[in-house]
């Protein structure tokens, strides 16, 4: 089948199985086109649990199924490739950090929500790269912040708190590939264009940041700017959404090299085979569920901006 068929029988068998389609920004482009909620992977799985359906496919990769079955425990939650995982997640195990807190007593451990659901069961808050700096300031009590598993994000922070930023050695392969030399290199190209960074970028790219944004703050930002020339510093999927939802300005990858392998993994024929067979099902033991979800509701209990 081509791509329009398979498209076609998606949108069937989400119908017919009261299934929800969930994709993170990304995605394929293809896949984007047809899902039901696009965005990042919390808030993604915190609009899923107010659905009433009964199944969830998730096509993001393996944290993200988690954080699904962490937030929606009475649906069934799809990753149609089961490899589909996350070098930065993987950085990080459940055995280390309970290490790294034996070392540091008393030190309350932030763990970004790309991270293993085991890792956010041993950890007090969680956070998003959105809210990163909110969650730190909220802990007032501490003068020391254990950040995992994102050094990047933790050195970002830390230029926006007095406490000391203790950072796990992870990092997401694809945004600290981009230097300083680099952005240099496509904001000489394109002198009128405004450069937005993730905060997952090393701090020599975000020293050259017009903004710093989450995937969800970057999509909020353009559309509400009269600037019309943009250098995306993140995954290059989201350029597709960044287009369509803005189709009358221009966007330029930071380097056109920042494409996530495991981002790609997911076809229209695996979503297509997932709904058919329900498999592969991502299910999060419910001893780890239920402290991990401890640590996304602390976060979510305060305040929003």
């Amino acid at each position: 089948m081509g791509i329009k068929e398979l498209q076609k029988e998606i949108k069937k068998l989400l119908k017919e199985k009261n299934a929800i389609l969930l994709v993170h920004n990304y995605q394929r482009p293809e896949i984007q086109d047809i899902a039901d909620l696009t965005g990042d992977s919390l808030g993604l799985s915190i609009e899923a649990s107010k659905t009433k359906a009964e199944i969830i496919v998730f096509c993001g990769v393996h944290f993200m199924a988690e954080t699904a079955s962490i937030v929606c425990p009475d649906k069934t939650v799809l990753l149609p490739v089961i490899s589909a995982g996350c070098p930065m997640a993987d950085m990080i195990t459940t055995q280390s950090l309970v290490k790294k807190k034996r070392d540091l007593p008393g030190v309350p451990v932030v763990s970004y929500v790309n991270s293993p659901a085991s890792v956010k069961a041993e950890s007090d808050i969680c956070c998003t790269s959105a809210n990163a700096i909110q969650v730190v300031k909220s802990l007032g009590d501490y003068d020391t912040i254990l950040m995992t598993p994102d050094r990047n994000l933790a050195l970002y922070t830390q230029r926006y708190t007095d406490k000391k930023v203790v950072y796990w050695e992870g990092f997401c392969p694809y945004h600290d590939r981009l230097t300083a030399k680099q952005v240099r290199k496509v904001k000489n190209d394109h002198p009128k264009a405004l450069f937005l960074a993730h905060p997952e970028c090393r701090p020599e790219a975000i020293d050259l940041a017009d903004e710093v944004k989450s995937t969800s703050g970057m999509l909020d930002y353009v559309r509400k700017a009269k600037h019309t020339e943009f250098i995306i510093g993140t995954e290059t999927g989201i350029i597709h959404t960044l287009k369509t939802q803005n189709p009358d300005k221009v966007f330029i990858p930071a380097d056109e090299k920042m494409i996530c392998i495991d981002m790609k993994k997911i076809n229209l024929t695996d979503i297509v085979n997932a709904l058919l067979y329900i498999s592969p099902v991502i299910k999060v033991a419910e001893d780890i569920r239920v402290r991990a979800m401890r640590a996304v509701e602390r976060m979510l209990a305060l305040p929003r901006d």
